[in-house]
């Protein structure tokens, strides 16, 4: 059994940061492929970011590049991913879903590939 676990979101001013966090957890893989997508009422789930499951690399949505940074929380022994959003508008306001794979997902901004998913957490941002 995979769970994945998101927080860390909240309301905050336009131009301010927030920073949220994953946690995918269960004993079956020891490795996964990470992504957020956010999602707005009546409107499509929408890539944010990901990172490679085996070479961590970062891939970003062009809307929050130079915005949003992803990261591996490396402090703890288990696969939690940490989303550090700065510079938020009020186009940012969705909630935000934290979507695990074991394997290596190539097109990461492709939500039909991730296996496991969280319940969202709200991130709102007032103008």
């Amino acid at each position: 059994q995979v769970h994945v676990v998101e927080s860390g979101g909240g309301l905050v001013q336009a131009g301010g940061s927030l920073r949220l966090s994953c946690v995918v957890s269960g004993n079956t893989f020891s490795k996964y492929s990470i992504g957020w997508f956010r999602q707005v009422p009546g409107k499509e789930r929408a890539f944010v970011a990901a990172i490679r499951r085996d070479s961590g690399n970062p891939v970003y949505a062009p809307s929050v590049k130079g915005r949003f940074t992803i990261t591996k929380d490396s402090s703890k022994n288990t696969n939690t991913v940490l989303l550090q959003m700065n510079s938020l508008s009020p186009e940012d306001t969705a909630v935000y879903y934290c979507a695990a794979d074991p394997g290596e997902v190539i097109n990461m901004d492709n939500q039909h590939l991730y296996d496991y998913w969280g319940q969202g957490t709200q991130v709102t941002v007032s103008s």
